[in-house]
């Protein structure tokens, strides 16, 4: 889908491309492609003179490769946050800056893009060129990725409840480290966000491509994106905390099976040390020719189970 962008009286406004007939008589600021088809590259092409790579937005962690100024144009290739609860995600976007024009390639659509693309309609004079679109999009980001840790934190503090509060057995204790790995990687991929964020913002300070008012909101957001870092930092405390806690539980209810294993071995060894003896069948044993011989066993055996059991109730070793 080609998604185009104009600015008039101050306000954003968004048209669907079908065709490179409907392309041509628009004057973008910002043109966003996603998943785009090798005929809306040719569109491109065409229209604006710029080639879009076939690979420009493959997984390439080289900065070189993702921050660079080539034929005139800034090319950036940054990493945007989906908080999808199924499977949270980091998507690649490519950022072309090229004859004052902002050209996004993604596979999917992103919640930040719809956030800025929902302030600038209802905001005049939100943006006034196309480093403001690229400069919103990533503030958007990084507000987007503060919201996230709020209900990373929100969950955490569902799942301490539930488990330094409760009476915790394993399945419960099963759901609560599900649910900790779950924000774990959220978190995670948050901190990597963030940390890609800014290496952009500060590879547009470096370009000098900004002006004051924009190089002091860019400064500003690195300001925010600091902020993220020390908040993930303690979520990861946090979430180290609970872990630990949770594996510690689970380990309490592990111990108290073996302990009843144990207590159950120690008592039941009397009454068969008493039948082992009864049983040695030795022909000068008197008991075993008198008639109250055996229940007599039996009566021993039954007072060497009561009396180790009273006395490890008495000492609390079976709570």
């Amino acid at each position: 889908m080609l998604n185009v962008f104009t600015l008039a009286n101050g306000r954003l406004f968004q048209e669907e491309i079908e065709s490179l007939d409907g392309l041509t008589p628009s004057k973008p600021i910002w043109v966003d492609l996603e998943d785009p088809t090798p005929e809306e590259k040719g569109w491109i092409a065409v229209h604006f003179g710029l080639v879009i790579p076939g690979d420009i937005i493959d997984d390439d962690l080289e900065e070189s490769a993702r921050f660079y100024e080539e034929d005139g144009a800034i090319h950036i290739r940054s990493d945007f946050l989906i908080d999808d609860h199924d499977s949270p995600r980091n998507v690649r976007v490519a950022f072309i800056l090229h004859d004052n024009v902002l050209f996004s390639v993604h596979r999917e659509d992103l919640p930040v893009f719809r956030l800025l693309r929902m302030r600038a309609r209802r905001i005049p004079a939100l943006i006034d060129d196309a480093k403001d679109v690229l400069l919103k999009l990533y503030d958007a980001d990084a507000e987007y990725s503060a919201d996230t840790l709020e209900g990373i934190y929100d969950e955490l503090e569902t799942v301490s409840r539930r488990v330094l509060k409760d009476q915790i057995n394993d399945e419960a204790a099963a759901e609560a480290l599900a649910a900790i790995a779950r924000q774990e990687d959220l978190n995670g991929r948050i901190r990597r966000n963030a940390m890609d964020t800014r290496r952009a913002v500060s590879f547009m300070m470096r370009a000098r491509m900004l002006n004051a008012d924009q190089f002091e909101e860019a400064r500003q957001i690195l300001r925010d994106i600091d902020s993220l870092d020390s908040h993930t930092a303690f979520l990861f405390d946090k979430i180290n905390f609970l872990m630990d806690a949770t594996v510690g539980f689970i380990n309490i209810n592990q111990n108290k099976i073996i302990k009843i294993f144990s207590v159950a071995s120690v008592a039941l060894l009397p009454p068969t040390l008493i039948a082992s003896i009864y049983g040695m069948n030795f022909q000068h044993m008197p008991e075993l020719s008198q008639k109250w011989g055996y229940p007599a066993a039996l009566g021993l055996m039954l007072l060497s189970i009561v009396t180790p059991f009273w006395y490890f109730r008495r000492k609390g070793w079976l709570n």
